[in-house]
């Protein structure tokens, strides 16, 4: 039977609760389930589970086969998205690089808005300003004055909030022996934690909880020269995701890792001047020319002496780039990877028209992400597209909601349905993603409430049955609702009448022969570089039910392979399953939920 789209229509049975393994191939109405070698055994929950804000299950994991499951830094069911992490973006030779760096940051800004920061050299002298929020809320002309110099690098993040996530916020800047060095990073190294501890049993002292310190004190230790070398010999030792640009008193340099799982793109203005960004669109904003991406294990070193220089960071294997760049993150006018973020999403959208199929009076899409996706179903399948959702840029992160309740409150702020569109009209919806399936459902109840006679969704990626360990902040497998349910129970639960994802290997077929270039580890469960720790953040920053406390009380969020235990949770009460595995499980569990005298290996 040949592969088609993962298409689940209206049926007035409910599909048997069972346990579920997930594979990489879907078929139309009827799900074959192929096996890993490790299967993943999910027993299914009531449906209300669903619902919570970031239920707890599998906050561990007992597994050694794969990387352990775990909790990762959450977002509200109102932006229930994967997030990047991090933008990076680096100038050499031009006499207002800290202000062409504030622009270019403007443009990453979907890669993350929590945080941003600026380090410009002048005068042999490093100097740095970072704040949390925008970028516009961080600088200004007054602080821009401050930053006076031919060189920069700049960082935009996302991360949790938190008393320690302003000292977080890069680029970081550190003084050694040989001089100063700033560096910006996007990325995630899964090495992270052995090599901190190698560092602490030889003195070193850390400021932050950030993984790209670790780059800092390696480059401090190296025995290599000149200083490139250093960041040769720092980034051998590095293991995972990592695009990152470095400044000294007299170059810049831009790294990226061997597998290339982050994208970072070179250009060069009409002055000469050397620029280095995430994305294409950086470019356009201060009208650099696009020349290149910075190739899977390649150093870019940039000085006035020898202009740029290019080496070989090690012997690399086949890239593994994210998809998602395609799918979500990026831009659509940006070009990553070597291919057009709007071409790539539009065929996409043509893809699931060819694939999935249905009989539609109109198509709207959830935007912004789904737009053109959206605009490609329609061209394919002959139906006009309208604008059913509007979306709107001026809602803060917090807000002040009425006493009297309002049901799915978030959305409504975020997203308004037009009735003119939708009402008496089979509507194809198209969206990018679907994570844990809470805003979906909250969209499909908005469009049902203007009036709309069927909806029919349609998401321009396969399901997603995995966590991302390289830079990306997703939940815990168990919060995923692809790895939970079939396609059809993710129907039911997010009340369309009939549910299509992008197939996945139609996704490869488009790729063609750039297939086996992409990393697809959050479909398929197989990771490309296997995490040697586990980020795992404190149940109270995720749930509201009173458990509070600093992040540092748990090492900054990391917690050692062989003291995870599994925790499975119930949210109908607070009520906790675990196997007691480990001094910091036993530690942890007495501290916040009361138990006591737990003995190893017992189920609690």
């Amino acid at each position: 039977m040949a592969a088609s789209a993962n298409i689940s229509p209206l049926s007035s049975s409910p599909a048997p609760s069972k346990p579920m393994s997930k594979g990489p191939s879907f078929y139309l109405n009827q799900p074959q389930k192929t096996h890993f070698s490790k299967p993943v055994f999910h027993p299914r929950r009531p449906q209300f589970t669903i619902c919570s804000k970031n239920p707890i299950s599998d906050f561990f994991s007992t597994s050694k086969t794969g990387p352990e499951e775990s909790f990762v830094p959450s977002f509200s069911d109102d932006d229930d998205k994967p997030r990047e992490e991090c933008g990076v973006v680096g100038i050499f030779g031009d006499p207002e690089a800290s202000r062409l760096c504030y622009l270019a940051l403007h443009a990453l800004q979907h890669r993350g808005q929590e945080g941003a920061g600026i380090v410009a050299v002048n005068n042999n002298v490093l100097q740095s300003v970072t704040g949390v929020g925008l970028v516009s809320d961080v600088f200004n002309e007054s602080k821009l004055s401050q930053l006076p110099g031919e060189m920069a690098i700049g960082h935009v993040r996302y991360s949790t909030a938190g008393s320690s996530m302003l000292k977080n916020v890069q680029p970081f800047v550190a003084g050694y022996r040989f001089g100063s060095v700033g560096v910006a990073h996007n990325g995630n190294l899964v090495n992270y934690i052995a090599l901190r501890h190698m560092l602490e049993d030889n003195g070193s002292i850390f400021n932050t909880s950030s993984d790209t310190e670790v780059v800092l004190h390696l480059i401090a230790i190296s025995k290599a020269r000149p200083f490139f070398l250093r960041i040769v010999d720092a980034c051998e030792k590095l293991e995972g995701a990592y695009s990152m640009v470095f400044v000294t008193e007299d170059k810049l340099v831009a790294v990226r890792d061997p597998h290339g799982f982050r994208p970072l793109v070179m250009g060069r203005r009409s002055n000469g001047a050397v620029v280095f960004a995430s994305e294409t669109c950086a470019l356009d904003l201060i009208e650099a020319t696009y020349e290149r991406e910075v190739n899977p294990g390649e150093v870019l070193v940039v000085d006035k002496k020898d202009g740029v220089q290019s080496l070989c960071l090690m012997p690399h294997p086949e890239p593994k780039q994210c998809i998602f760049e395609h799918i979500y993150f990026a831009l659509p006018n940006s070009v990553v990877f070597g291919r057009s973020v709007y071409e790539s999403r539009h065929a996409f959208g043509e893809i699931l028209a060819t694939e999935a199929p249905v009989d539609c009076d109109v198509v709207i899409a959830v935007p912004d992400s789904g737009v053109v996706a959206a605009l490609g179903y329609a061209a394919k399948a002959g139906v006009p597209f309208q604008q059913g959702l509007i979306r709107s840029h001026y809602v803060g992160r917090t807000f002040i909601e009425p006493s009297q309740k309002i049901r799915d409150f978030g959305v409504k702020l975020k997203l308004s349905p037009v009735r003119g569109v939708l009402e008496g009209k089979r509507v194809v919806v198209v969206d990018d993603s679907i994570v844990r399936g809470t805003t979906s459902s909250k969209i499909v109840r908005l469009i049902k409430e203007a009036g709309a006679k069927e909806i029919h969704m349609r998401i321009a990626s396969p399901p997603i049955i995995a966590s991302c360990y390289y830079g990306v902040d997703t939940p815990s497998s168990e919060e995923l609702i692809s790895n939970r349910m079939s396609v059809e129970e993710i129907r039911e639960f997010i009340g369309c009448d009939s549910l299509a994802f992008l197939p996945f290997d139609s996704l490869k077929k488009m790729l063609a022969s750039d297939s086996k270039t992409f990393c697809y580890a959050c479909f398929s469960g197989k990771y490309p570089v296997m995490p040697k720790e586990v980020k795992v953040k404190k149940v109270g920053d995720f749930l509201d039910d009173g458990l509070n406390g600093p992040m540092d009380s748990i090492d900054g969020g990391w917690v050692k392979e062989q003291e995870l235990a599994l925790f499975q949770s119930f949210v109908c009460g607070v009520r906790f399953v675990f196997w007691c595995k480990g001094e910091t499980i036993r530690n942890f569990a007495e501290q916040h939920f009361g138990y006591s005298d737990l003995q190893e290996g017992r189920r609690y």
